[in-house]
């Protein structure tokens, strides 16, 4: 039997006025200001008189190392949340908003899928409430006010050469990673070469997720640090008077999300990092807002656990004073197949063996979850393709380690498929079992917690730092940032640096090319190996496939 595609799923969708969404949270029709009939952003005054409720429960859903074959922790994340509403817990999703990038590239929105879907799934995955517009144009704005400083005169004797703030566009664009700006005379500023990143990627977006309200917003926003002087001294985006109207620009867009999902329950939806390049969580303000309405929270951090859940609780959790109840560790018969050195081609034959030999990938993410103090249950995404023998060697490795197993069939059954996996995150997290802490101390040195990261997380024998990163590293340090969290930017395929290393890899080495302060997020971004903040498109782009049909309607967006 054919099942309908995402977007016919979603297209049939009987949603409801956003205004009734709000109302399952108890949120007053005029505490919400709507995008139309069934979006709409909370405001940021009712927000704030929510500050001495108390939280409910958080859980995070991650997954193992993803792969081509697909591990559906987003769909994962919808279907809970509908299935802990389902076992009547009141209960809130959590999500980042998706890049325009991967949408037109290759991995494709993020609003889950089949019938655990967030919805209006099309304006999810496209413009939505303009909030990636804002931050592009708060990024673009400041770059702007660099150069124009270096055109009147350079007050604060910038050297040109070292100006660390670059570009942003939310499109992925390999012709804009290293370019010349100024170029054609005098009147047109001075040449000098720098370069485009990806939005997500950008210390704006970070510091958006990353802040507490307004204020906060705008006193991270001045912290940026946009480059050095000719002497050295750090010029920040509050020395060039850039803070305020930065600040302006994303007022509006602070204001959290909610949305639903097919099945009518509410969905925070803001706020966007990648998790390879970014802190890959959405935001503080969705989140807090989230846990003062409702008793459980479902929030995911992207790719696998080694950099989504780690950020997280590393980055997001260490900043927000946050604690999670418990975790959920996505996992499917596909990807662990493929771990287990089965071709893509063949990944649909059953082969207990393959799976068996992939368990090692799933059991580092639980070794590494269990670091942090955060019990987990492992959710296995069924596919049609799995059988009885290959669920049952997942089950037997999970049982060998005391940790639940519950095989979920979300994409087809909505909330009826996750009724198991919500009981056993239920009962985990009402257990108070959690004993959350961060990996590493904020005092350890900086180039000490990639060490640390790479080791513990990535099963690495050791971190090699380039010369001139090593030298930036000392100098972040002697100007008093050696407190603060890194963030590892890093192949999403693998725990090493090399893409094509699956499984659980032990004894390489993680090279630390380059290094980003970060001042106003609060962390430095270690990039390594030959990772890039600027994605390509692949040679068969997803854009190539989306087009509007004879009545309007959006095709081939999935």
């Amino acid at each position: 039997m054919a099942f309908p595609s995402d977007i016919e799923i979603a297209r049939a969708a009987k949603m409801l006025p956003v205004s009734e969404i709000a109302a399952r949270l108890d949120i007053p029709s005029t505490a919400i200001e709507p995008f139309g009939r069934t979006k709409a952003k909370v405001s940021l005054d009712y927000i704030e008189q929510l500050r001495n409720r108390p939280d409910g429960k958080l859980i995070l859903v991650t997954a193992i190392t993803p792969t081509p074959a697909g591990e559906g922790k987003t769909t994962t994340t919808v279907g809970l949340g509908d299935g802990l509403n389902r076992i009547g817990k009141r209960t809130a999703i959590a999500l980042r908003e998706p890049s325009l990038g991967p949408c037109f590239g290759m991995k494709g929105g993020a609003a889950g899928g089949g019938y655990a879907q967030v919805v209006p799934m099309e304006d999810i995955n496209l413009h939505f409430t303009g909030d990636f517009h804002a931050i592009g144009s708060a990024h673009n704005l400041l770059s702007a006010m660099i150069d124009n400083h270096l055109y009147w005169g350079n007050g604060h004797e910038l050297d040109s050469r070292r100006i660390a703030w670059r570009r942003v566009v939310d499109m992925n664009d390999r012709a804009l990673r290293d370019i010349v700006v100024g170029l054609g005379g005098a009147a047109n500023g001075f040449a000098r070469q720098t370069g485009y990143d990806i939005t997500v990627a950008s210390e704006v977006m970070a510091i958006f997720c990353l802040a507490r309200d307004l204020k906060d917003l705008e006193s991270r926003l001045g912290e940026i640090v946009v480059g050095s002087a000719r002497d050295k001294k750090l010029v920040r985006a509050r020395e060039l008077k850039a803070d305020g109207a930065m600040a302006v620009l994303l007022r509006d867009a602070l204001a959290p999300n909610l949305v639903q999902t097919l099945e009518n329950n509410p969905a925070f939806v803001h706020g966007g990092p990648f998790a390879n390049i970014a802190h890959g969580c959405n935001s503080v303000m969705a989140t807090r807002t989230a846990l003062k309405l409702a008793d459980y929270v479902v929030t995911e951090a992207g790719f696998g656990a080694d950099l989504g859940a780690e950020k997280f609780f590393d980055i997001k959790c260490r900043k927000a004073g946050l604690s999670p109840a418990a975790a959920v560790v996505v996992a499917t018969v596909r990807a662990l197949k493929f771990h287990g050195g089965v071709a893509l081609a063949d990944l649909a034959k059953e082969n207990v063996e393959a799976v068996e030999n992939g368990l090692a990938n799933l059991g580092r993410h639980l070794d590494n979850v269990a670091k942090f103090g955060v019990p987990a249950v492992v959710g296995i995404n069924r596919f049609s393709a799995d059988t009885e023998a290959e669920h049952a060697a997942i089950a037997k490795f999970c049982e060998s380690r005391s940790v639940p197993v519950s095989v979920c069939n979300h994409w087809a059954e909505g909330s009826k498929g996750t009724v198991d996996l919500a009981r056993k995150v239920a009962n985990i997290a009402d257990s108070g079992a959690s004993k959350f802490q961060p990996l590493y101390a904020d005092n350890l040195p900086l180039a000490e917690k990639a060490r640390t990261i790479a080791r513990e997380i990535y099963g690495a024998k050791d971190i090699f730092i380039d010369g001139p990163a090593y030298a930036l590293l000392k100098q972040y340090e002697e100007a008093g940032f050696g407190h603060l969290p890194v963030c590892m930017a890093k192949t999403q395929y693998s725990f090493s640096t090399d893409p094509a290393k699956k499984g659980a890899p032990t004894g390489h080495m993680v090279e630390v090319r380059e290094v980003r302060l970060a001042a106003g997020a609060g962390f430095v971004v270690m990039i390594c190996g030959n990772i890039m903040t600027m994605p390509g498109l692949p040679r068969i782009p997803a854009a190539e496939n989306i087009r509007l049909d004879e009545s309007g309607q959006v095709i081939g967006l999935f």
